[in-house]
C-alpha cells in the first residue's frame, strides 16, 4: 500500500465534464440574440480562437498583464468572427454571458463515480487538493457543483503562474500541502499534463483512461484507472 498524505486532482474531464459540446452551448446563446450560427461551425471555430489565443497568450496571459474574463471574452469574440458574426455590441454581450455562464453548475456534470470517489479518500484521511490548467473561476465551478468541501485547497495555473506540465504547479501543490514529493499522487486523464508531469516532480500518479482513450506503452497497467472507483484498490495495492 502507498503511503499516500496527499492526493491531487485534474478536475476538467477527471471529476467534471461539460454536459454538452462548446459549439451547442455557443450557437444557443446566439439563437437567444437571434443569430443562427450552426454549432459545428462553432466548434471548430471556438478550437481555432482557442489555439490562436493560447499560443499568444499562454496560460490566460497571466504574464502580459492580462485578466482570465479577457482572455476568455476576447476567445469568444473571436469564435463567433470567424463563424461569420462581427456586430461588435452583440459580441460583447454573447462573450460576457457565456463567460459568465461556464461558471454555473448548469454546464458542467460529474463523471461516474467522483463524488463517491472523493467523499471515500476523504474518510480514509487523506488531504485533497486540486491542480488545474483552469481559471480563476474553478473556485465557483466547483462550489457549484458540490465539490469543493472535498479539497483543501485549489491550484489553477492562473493563481500558481504555471500551468501543467511545468513541475512547478506541483511543486507549488506540496508546499500547500505540507508534504514530500513521495507522499503524493496525481490523478487525471493527460497523459503529459497529468500522469508524467506529476512524476516528474517526484510524485506518484495515475493516469484515468475512460473507454475508447488510446492506451500509454510508458503507463504501467497499475497506475490507469478505468474509472475513478477503481482508485482506492490502487492505491492499495501499489
Amino acid at each position: 500500500m502507498l503511503k499516500l498524505r496527499l492526493l491531487t486532482w485534474d478536475v476538467k474531464d477527471t471529476l467534471l465534464r461539460l454536459r454538452q459540446p462548446v459549439g451547442l452551448s455557443y450557437a444557443a446563446e446566439a439563437q437567444a440574440r437571434g443569430l443562427q450560427v450552426q454549432p459545428e461551425a462553432l466548434s471548430r471555430s471556438f478550437r481555432a480562437a482557442y489555439r490562436a489565443q493560447s499560443h499568444r497568450f499562454p496560460n490566460y496571459g497571466r504574464a502580459e498583464g492580462l485578466s482570465s474574463r479577457q482572455w476568455w471574452v476576447d476567445v469568444v469574440k473571436q469564435t463567433f468572427r470567424l463563424a461569420g458574426v462581427h456586430e461588435d455590441a452583440l459580441l460583447s454581450l454573447m462573450a460576457e454571458n457565456l463567460y459568465r455562464d461556464f461558471c454555473s453548475a448548469r454546464n458542467w456534470e460529474l463523471l461516474p463515480g467522483a463524488s463517491e470517489t472523493l467523499s471515500r479518500c476523504h474518510r480514509r484521511g487523506l488531504r485533497m487538493g486540486v491542480v488545474s490548467n483552469f481559471d480563476n473561476r474553478l473556485e465557483s465551478v466547483l462550489a457549484q457543483c458540490n465539490l469543493r468541501q472535498h479539497f483543501h485547497f485549489v491550484l489553477t495555473s492562473e493563481s500558481a503562474g504555471a500551468a501543467k506540465p511545468d513541475p512547478e504547479i506541483f511543486r507549488a501543490a506540496l508546499r500547500l500541502g505540507g508534504v514530500l514529493p513521495e507522499q503524493a499522487a496525481h490523478v487525471g486523464d493527460d497523459y503529459s499534463r497529468d500522469y508524467r508531469a506529476a512524476r516528474e516532480a517526484g510524485m506518484h500518479s495515475f493516469l484515468l483512461r475512460t473507454p475508447g482513450q488510446s492506451s500509454q506503452p510508458e503507463v504501467p497497467p497499475g497506475h490507469i484507472l478505468p474509472t475513478l472507483s477503481h482508485l482506492l484498490a490502487v492505491i492499495e495495492e501499489g
